[in-house]
C-alpha cells in the first residue's frame, strides 16, 4: 500500500485551517457530500499541490443484508475518479434495513449500526464487498466502526472477522483505533487482542478522533480532543506496522487552529513512540509481526483484488442467508427508530441509549440540512423534531427526512404550531423545496400563487 503521511478530514468548516496547516500530507473527504460538478475550491486547491484526497462513504451499507445499491456504487467510484484517488473507503456497518427482502417498511438508520460477527454475517459482507470490489475503479478499505450495543450469540471476535474478511476478499482495512476504544468502555472488547489477531499488513490507513463518557458509555462523538487511551492504542498498533498513513477526524464542534495542529502533533508522536518501541523491541528490524489465526502471514494483503477462495465458508450467500440477516437487522433498526419490542438477547439499557442518541443525532443532522427550521422554530426545534422522531422513524435521507417533519408539524391537528406566522413560514420553506424544482419568483407566478392562496381560504 503506497505511504500517504499525516492526514486530517476535509470539512468545509476548518477548509481554511487545513489549508495552512503545515504537514498534511492528504485529506479524506465525506463521498456524499460532494457534488462532482462543484467541487469545493479548498479541495481543488488542495489537489494542484499535489495532496491526496480520498472520498469515504458513510451511506452503502456493505454490512446490510441487501446487495450493493449500483447507483451509491456508480457515485462512490465517480468521486474516486474525479479526485484522482488511489484508494476509496467505507464502513463495516448497515444503515439501512426492512424492504422488499423481508417485506416489511425500508427504514433508514442515519447511522453506521454494527454488523453481527456470525458466519451468515461475514458470507454476506464478503460478497457485498466483491461487488464493489468490482464496481470501483480503485481498491476499496473497509473500516471498523463503534458500538453501543453488541449482537447476542457472535461467533467471531472483532479480530477474527477482520481477518477473515480481508483473507477471503483481499480488501484492505481502515483501522479506527477510536472506535476499538469505544468497544473496549461500552463492550469489554480488548483493543490489544484484536490488533493482536489483524492483518496488520491489509491495513490502508488510521483513523483517530476524539468522544466522551456519560453514565459509563463511551459516546464516539468525533467532536471532543482525543484522549490518552485512544493515543495509547494508536501506539500500540505503531509498534506492530508501520501504518502507511493516519489521520485525525473531527466531524463538529472546531476548535481553533492552534489546538488542531497541536492534535496532529500528538498523533504524530503517538505514531514515532510506537516505532520507537517496535524497532527496539525487534533489535532495530521494522516490526511486522505475522497475524495469528493459523494462516501465513500477508495471505490477506498481497492483492489488491484476491481471487474468491474455495472452500468451506467461501461460498456466495444465498438469499435465504440474506433474508435470515435481514430480519435479525430490521427487527434490531425497528426497535431502535420505530418503538417496536426489543429483539432477545439484546441490553434493553443500551438499546435505549442507542435509540436516544440516534433521535438525537437525527435532529442535529436535519438541523444541519436545513438550518432554516431551527431559525423559524427557535426554542421549539428539538424537542418538536424529538417527538416527531418517536412515531416516524427515517425512511430516506436526511433532506427526506427535513422535509417530512415539517410536512408533519403542519398537518398535526391540533396543530404543535399554532403561531400562524411561523406555519406560514415553515408553509413557505416546505413548498420551496418539496417540488422537483424551486418555485419560480417572478412576479407573475408569485401573483398567481398569492390569488391561489387567498381563494382557498374562500
Amino acid at each position: 500500500m503506497a505511504r500517504l503521511g499525516t492526514g486530517i478530514g476535509w470539512r468545509p468548516e476548518i477548509a481554511d485551517v487545513v489549508e495552512e496547516m503545515p504537514g498534511i500530507e492528504w485529506v479524506e473527504a465525506v463521498s456524499e457530500n460532494l457534488c462532482p460538478g462543484h467541487l469545493p475550491d479548498s479541495l481543488l486547491r488542495l489537489r494542484e499541490r499535489g495532496v491526496t484526497v480520498v472520498p469515504h462513504g458513510v451511506s452503502l451499507g456493505l454490512g446490510g443484508a441487501e446487495r450493493p445499491d449500483a447507483g451509491r456504487l456508480a457515485a462512490l467510484a465517480e468521486r474516486a475518479l474525479l479526485l484522482g484517488s488511489p484508494l476509496v473507503t467505507e464502513h463495516i456497518a448497515f444503515v439501512r434495513a426492512g424492504g422488499v427482502l423481508t417485506a416489511s417498511p425500508p427504514l433508514e438508520a442515519g447511522h453506521l449500526l454494527p454488523v453481527p460477527r456470525t458466519r451468515d454475517a461475514l458470507d454476506v459482507l464478503c460478497e457485498n464487498v466483491r461487488i464493489a470490489q468490482d464496481a470501483l475503479p480503485v481498491p476499496l478499505a473497509v473500516e471498523n466502526i463503534a458500538a453501543l450495543v453488541s449482537w447476542p450469540d457472535e461467533e467471531l471476535t472483532e479480530g477474527q472477522f477482520l481477518y477473515e474478511l480481508a483473507d477471503r476478499t483481499g480488501v484492505r482495512l481502515l483501522i479506527d483505533v477510536a472506535n476499538l476504544h469505544t468497544n473496549h468502555v461500552n463492550l469489554g472488547a480488548d483493543p490489544a487482542d484484536a490488533l493482536a489477531e489483524l492483518p496488520l499488513e491489509a491495513i490502508a490507513y488510521v483513523h483517530v478522533a476524539g468522544g466522551f463518557e456519560r453514565d459509563g458509555v463511551w459516546h464516539d462523538s468525533h467532536a471532543h480532543p482525543v484522549p490518552r487511551p485512544v493515543l495509547d492504542i494508536l501506539t500500540d498498533l505503531a509498534s506492530r506496522v508501520a501504518p502507511p498513513g493516519v489521520l485525525l477526524e473531527r466531524d463538529e464542534n472546531f476548535p481553533d487552529g492552534d489546538e488542531l495542529r497541536g492534535e496532529v502533533e500528538a498523533i504524530r508522536v503517538a505514531v514515532e513512540k510506537g516505532r520507537a518501541s517496535g524497532t527496539a523491541a525487534t533489535g532495530g528490524r521494522a516490526s511486522r509481526p505475522a497475524a495469528t489465526g493459523g494462516r501465513a502471514s500477508g495471505t490477506a494483503a498481497t492483492p489488491d483484488r484476491a481471487p474468491h477462495p474455495s472452500g468451506s465458508g467461501s461460498g456466495a450467500a444465498d438469499d435465504v442467508v440474506r433474508q435470515r440477516l435481514g430480519l435479525a437487522q430490521a427487527a434490531l433498526l425497528s426497535a431502535l427508530v420505530a418503538g417496536t419490542p426489543v429483539p432477545e438477547g439484546f441490553d434493553r439499557v443500551r438499546m435505549g441509549v442507542q435509540a436516544r442518541a440516534l433521535a438525537g443525532k437525527r435532529a442535529d443532522v436535519v438541523g444541519r440540512v436545513a438550518p432554516e427550521l431551527p431559525v423559524i422554530l427557535g426554542a421549539r426545534y428539538r424537542p418538536a423534531f424529538l417527538a416527531y422522531a418517536q412515531g416516524c422513524p427515517m425512511t430516506g435521507g436526511y433532506r427526506r427526512d427535513a422535509l417530512d417533519f415539517v410536512a408533519h408539524l403542519l398537518r398535526t391537528v391540533p396543530g404543535e404550531i399554532e403561531d400562524p406566522g411561523v406555519r406560514r413560514e415553515l408553509r413557505e420553506w416546505w413548498l420551496e423545496r418539496s417540488g422537483p424544482v424551486p418555485r419560480s419568483t417572478r412576479p407573475g407566478a408569485r401573483l398567481a400563487r398569492a390569488t391561489r392562496r387567498v381563494l382557498l381560504r374562500r
